[in-house]
């Protein structure tokens, strides 16, 4: 067990500022000799899977490979082909963009086709967020991205119609009407890095406001933890619901954009920095924990009770790349070593199944805890005691989802470890074994990780084509196209053009406290470094 004490600003007395940018790519990443061909059978998969939606979807959202048919979840504007924009991008595919775009070029923005309100959060991440980045990505030459993103976020805006400062989460789009609902910080907290680029390239700053102000409101409220905010929030009074808290889905990107929306502006006001850092201090005092089996290191949750839940998911293991970036932007290494602990547990749920994939959420057993919020069964104990972790009843499944590979993207890039580089060559070729559909050439979800023949869930999300085939073809990649020192990444995966980075982030002091209304005991913590600097890989190292 580790004593308060040395747990003590373990975020804020190991902030320093070197007086150089703040780095996060190490500059000695090599790729090993085979990365071309890896890189173009990632390419391939993406290709078969565009291939196969243009033929049974296009230009809906999303292409159900098992029906050979289209759905519309996302208001039919054409999720699919809107998302990839920004991924044939960055692979060079010119054709098929400029053909994306001149549809993008005629979707009506301001009506719903699909008989369903917009989500505030949806709809920015995947339509703004590609759109924005396109543009930037292909050297602003295709102004009709920002005047249909302009187009939408003028629909979306009446989520903040009432007088409110936190956006409702449900937009009417066709009359601009909320609907009237609690919300989470998630879908509140991850607008400002597409609001504010909008706003840079409209010329209309009330974008970015909007976006911003939302955040500073929650910021500005009582939290359960210092820096942390309940999962819940209440756009009408800006207040918290309950007072769970997790690094997962609904609170995940809220996190996420703390620290990138301050790398992306260059900002001086230090409350996003400040903010992310105080969270993660927080995490790593009271949520921190080291598995009985495999001495895994995980981020328990917090329920409204105050008691500490020892699960995790494929959404939350976004925190080790989100760890790492910021972790680098503040000289942090503590953080990073974290980071990269974190990242070896995600993927040890890979690593762990039959078939090489990860669930969709799991439990872990710590030395001062087992609570997850059912009781195991005899089959979860015997895979916790072989495995380090057991999968979830009911979570056994596989959606696509990409925040594993973005982790293991990001170490790669800092570290130049070929292990990341085995790693996601054992994903995508899991992905080719398991994932390709029966009866036409495409992927699809799977229902169980740990069976070799589960059945498959009849959706290819969209952000398949966004961010796993992405975050995969960039591992095997030139590190310096697409370098996390010139690019931020919004929580779908469209990159950002960065100004060169300050020397350092944050005021290097924790934000104000909030009362922890509870008692917890104390994890293991992982060994503290003192040294700030990116691991060197370089032969003279």
């Amino acid at each position: 067990m580790v004593s308060w004490s040395l747990r003590t600003s373990v975020v804020a007395l190991a902030c320093v500022s070197g007086g150089f940018a703040a780095q996060i790519q190490n500059p000695y990443v090599a790729l090993p000799p085979d990365a071309g061909t890896h890189r173009q059978n990632v390419k391939n998969i993406f290709l078969t899977s565009w291939d196969a939606y243009k033929k049974y979807a296009y230009p809906h959202d999303d292409l159900e490979p098992i029906a050979e048919t289209w759905t519309d979840g996302r208001n039919g504007w054409g999720a699919s082909l809107v998302d990839a924009l920004t991924t044939l991008a960055v692979m060079g595919e010119t054709e098929i963009f400029e053909q994306s775009v001149n549809h993008i070029a005629t979707v009506d923005f301001t009506h719903d086709h699909s008989g369903s309100t917009a989500s505030v959060f949806e709809s920015t991440i995947r339509y703004l967020g590609s759109m924005l980045s396109a543009y930037e990505l292909t050297g602003e030459r295709y102004p009709v991205l920002i005047k249909q993103a302009r187009t939408l976020a003028d629909r979306l805006a009446g989520a903040w119609s009432l007088g409110n400062k936190v956006p409702y989460g449900q937009v009417n789009i066709n009359n601009t009407t909320p609907t009237i609902a609690t919300s989470n910080i998630a879908e509140a907290g991850t607008l400002t890095l597409e609001w504010s680029r909008l706003a840079k390239y409209t010329g209309n700053d009330t974008y970015r406001a909007l976006a911003e102000n939302s955040v500073r409101a929650i910021i500005a409220e009582t939290k359960p933890l210092p820096g942390f905010p309940a999962q819940g929030v209440d756009p009408a009074t800006s207040k918290p619901v309950g007072a769970y808290v997790t690094w997962g889905g609904g609170s995940d990107s809220y996190l996420e954009y703390l620290i990138k929306y301050a790398r992306l502006t260059n900002t001086n006001d230090n409350i996003f920095a400040d903010n992310w850092a105080t969270a993660v201090d927080s995490s790593i005092r009271t949520l921190l924990r080291t598995s009985t089996v495999g001495n895994w290191t995980y981020l328990a949750d917090l329920d409204d009770s105050g008691t500490i839940r020892h699960i995790g998911s494929h959404l939350a293991c976004f925190m080790a790349g989100n760890w790492i970036m910021g972790g680098r932007l503040l000289n942090n290494q503590t953080i990073v070593d974290i980071a990269l602990q974190l990242n070896d547990a995600c993927w040890n749920t890979y690593a762990s199944t039959i078939t090489g994939i990860g669930p969709e959420a799991f439990g872990y057993f710590s030395s001062d805890g087992n609570y997850t919020g059912s009781t195991p069964t005899s089959d979860e104990l015997a895979f916790y005691n072989e495995h380090g972790f057991f999968i979830l009843t009911g979570s056994e499944y596989y959606y696509m989802r990409p925040e594993v590979l973005e982790s293991n993207f990001y170490a790669w890039r800092l570290t130049g470890d070929t292990k990341y580089y085995d790693r996601a060559i054992s994903a995508y070729q899991s992905f080719q074994t398991y994932l390709k559909t029966p009866d036409i050439d495409a992927f699809a979800p799977i229902n169980n990780v740990n069976e070799l023949n589960s059945g498959f869930i009849d959706d290819m999300e969209s952000f398949w084509f966004a961010e796993v085939l992405k975050y995969l073809y960039l591992t095997f990649d030139d590190p310096n196209h697409i370098s996390l020192d010139k690019f931020v990444f919004n929580t779908e995966a469209h990159p950002y053009i960065a100004p060169d980075a300050k020397a350092s982030y944050g005021s290097g002091k924790l934000a104000a406290s909030s009362s922890q209304p509870f008692q917890t005991n104390s994890g293991v913590l992982p060994l503290v470094s003192a040294a700030a600097k990116i691991p060197a890989t370089s032969p003279d190292a």
